[in-house]
């Protein structure tokens, strides 16, 4: 049977990032892709105009609706908006015999928030306690542990603070650092993936493209596809990076803003 996987994320009308994003980077990598919509956006290529959060019932009936008939390799959740969403998916996800990919959605592309303050708490004491990974970006390592990262020497200790919070995983984004490996103009993408123990370092050229909408909804749909389809956390991750990598020098220009990654990037090379 093809490889199943399940995104809990909210809809983004312009279709960059959110649902749509982990639709189709799942549809590229060989995995039959099912959704459970936790919220609604106005979304395009300047922003997010306005965002409805679907009420918990609707959420915990599509996802019951999907596992207990379908069933599921693995999960990946995205945008959880509230306290009450993000309690409810980590109930949820606790009670699934599958690994979970968390991205931890705090803010959009466009610096619109997509998680209410109040529900920062939830995400570490119930969400991530049930991740098999954590695919944090720098600013939601910020939002979550308070560690800033500067350079690639800190990456390291933004995953310590983050593995406190319970994930077996965490892959460490740094694709906003700047300076020593982020530096503009030719340097390299560096991402971190460690358990506390084993250290994977992920490196890929850092493409000069402005459109990069939907990167990390993306990078955390194919590290679940790679699970899905029974890779080893380091070999899906390694997958997912190298696809993320091609989607972003493949991303183009739509509406008059930040254009999204091309998730059928490999259908046109």
């Amino acid at each position: 049977m093809i490889p199943r996987v399940l995104t809990v994320a909210g809809s983004d009308s312009g279709g960059g990032a959110g649902i749509q994003a982990d639709l189709k980077t799942m549809l590229a990598l060989g995995v039959h892709g099912m959704s459970v919509i936790t919220a609604v956006t106005a979304q395009n290529s300047l922003g997010v105009q306005g965002a409805w959060e679907l009420p918990v019932a609707a959420v915990r009936a599509q996802y019951r609706s999907v596992v207990d008939d379908i069933g599921v390799r693995a999960v990946k959740t995205g945008m959880l908006a509230s306290a009450e969403l993000v309690e409810a998916v980590a109930e949820l996800l606790g009670g699934t015999d599958a690994p979970a990919v968390v991205d931890p959605v705090g803010v959009s592309k466009h610096g619109d928030p997509l998680l209410a303050a109040s529900a920062l708490d939830s995400v570490r004491r119930r969400l991530l306690p049930v991740a098999t990974v954590a695919t944090p970006n720098l600013d939601e390592v910020a939002q979550l542990t308070g560690v800033r990262v500067e350079s690639e020497g800190d990456l390291r200790r933004a995953a310590v603070a983050v593995l406190e919070y319970g994930p077996r995983w965490v892959l460490i984004k740094g694709g906003h650092l700047v300076g020593d490996a982020g530096r503009a103009g030719g340097s390299q993408a560096v991402d971190l993936l460690t358990d506390g123990s084993a250290e994977h370092w992920l490196r890929a050229p850092r493409y000069d493209n402005r459109h990069t909408h939907g990167t990390g909804c993306t990078l955390a749909s194919a590290l679940a596809s790679g699970l899905a389809k029974g890779l080893s956390v380091p070999e899906a991750a390694a997958e997912a990076k190298e696809y993320v990598t091609g989607a972003i020098a493949a991303g183009f220009a739509l509406g008059a803003g930040i254009g999204p990654v091309d998730h059928g990037w490999r259908f046109r090379t």
